[in-house]
């Protein structure tokens, strides 16, 4: 007699398979049981709580969360209403985090098991990622407009100036003479710093061509290593099958060199050795709407820089993309704020996670269309 698919499937194999699907989850998801005891936690969880489950299960959640987080009053909640609850933007906290970091929180019954509560957690960080690119626009448009006032009511000036003083050299003493080398030095200063805002107020369309990422970060490597990153350590973490980007090479060029150029200089301020970490990987799910149509553009192609400086001060955190933002004594703030609007004209977001001794920068990137004949091409074959 043939076996029904149930009979052939042992009952023990469910729970391995549920094991092995909770733990691929990037979402830390625990299960708990009376009195906050850990009965279950996939890897994600013990990542994000840096405790193993064997130590969680020895507890409660309690015990790894700082008194009085508001997490524990949300489990509270479900075991009092016995309903799901979604709470966005809690503030959670524990002995081993540096600083607190904000959740969204699932959590429910099990249907089956109503003793049992499963709690769900999602960082902000990617929650808010479309929302804070959208603000890093914004802040670009902004130095845009000011861009091409300055350009016009300064830069002409400055040539004026700059002439004057050097017809003044001609004729003075050598004591003098210092005085109209120093106008002639700070009108450049000036200049140099108004043709890097002009940057901001080229609102044309890039001219792109299907870029292979890989050459890109090469090349900003071995530019890095002969420059400002030399006696860095790089190290590089490539996913070879990622197809190529629709891309202006050059500007990609300036971003990641803009990238790699902060994180060299943020390790100048270690004692230990410096490295800086190439990441390339293939991450579907991220969408970003695009203005004035109904359309979602999906940006599966992920990039990251990533270094083991002291980390950006909190309260720069918010405003990191800013221009005029820096915290370097001799910096203009136009770096990164010039990266964001780069990224942004390729159609991509970025963003920045940042802890002592790790800080990473993520780009996110579409993929190059596929042609309209080979579309085409194929229907007729099928």
């Amino acid at each position: 007699m043939k076996k029904s698919v149930t009979e052939r499937t042992p009952p023990a194999r469910r729970p391995v398979e549920h094991d092995i699907l909770l733990a691929a989850l990037p979402h830390p998801i625990l299960v708990l049981a009376e009195e906050n005891r850990v009965v279950y936690a996939n890897a994600a969880a013990e990542a994000f709580l840096s405790t193993g489950i064997a130590m969680m299960k020895r507890g409660k959640l309690d015990d790894v969360l700082s008194f009085g987080c508001p997490l524990l009053a949300l489990i509270d909640q479900v075991r009092a209403t016995g309903s799901t609850v979604n709470e966005y933007g809690v503030e959670l906290s524990t002995p081993k985090f540096n600083s607190p970091k904000l959740v969204d929180v699932h959590a429910g019954p099990l249907p089956d098991q109503p003793a049992l509560i499963v709690l769900m957690l999602q960082q902000r960080t990617m929650a808010q990622m479309i929302e804070r690119q959208l603000t890093h626009r914004a802040a670009a448009r902004s130095v845009s407009g000011m861009a091409a006032v300055l350009a016009h009511e300064i830069k002409n000036p400055l040539s004026g100036i700059r002439g004057a003083a050097q017809l003044l050299e001609q004729n003075t003493s050598d004591e003098d003479r210092v005085l109209t080398q120093l106008i002639c030095s700070e009108t450049e200063r000036i200049r140099n710093l108004v043709d890097r805002m002009e940057v901001f107020g080229d609102e044309r369309p890039l001219a792109k061509e299907p870029v292979n990422i890989h050459d890109v970060l090469d090349h900003v490597r071995r530019l890095s290593e002969t420059g400002f990153a030399r006696g860095v350590r790089f190290v590089e973490d490539f996913d070879p099958s990622l197809p190529p980007i629709p891309a202006n090479r050059d500007k990609l060029v300036q971003a990641f060199l803009n990238l790699i150029k902060n994180a060299a200089e943020a390790l100048n301020d270690t004692d230990h050795d410096g490295r800086i970490v190439m990441q390339t990987a293939f991450r579907p799910g991220v969408r970003l709407s695009v203005p004035g149509s109904n359309l979602r553009q999906s940006l599966p192609l992920m990039i990251q820089i990533e270094d083991n400086g002291p980390g950006v001060p909190d309260h720069m955190k918010p405003h990191l993309f800013d221009p005029f933002v820096t915290t370097k004594r001799t910096g203009t703030g136009l770096g990164l704020a010039l990266v964001a609007k780069i990224i942004g004209d390729h159609g991509g977001i970025i963003e920045c996670d940042s802890e002592p001794n790790r800080t990473v920068f993520r780009v996110l990137l579409p993929m190059q269309d596929r042609p309209r004949y080979a579309t085409t091409q194929m229907k007729a074959l099928a």
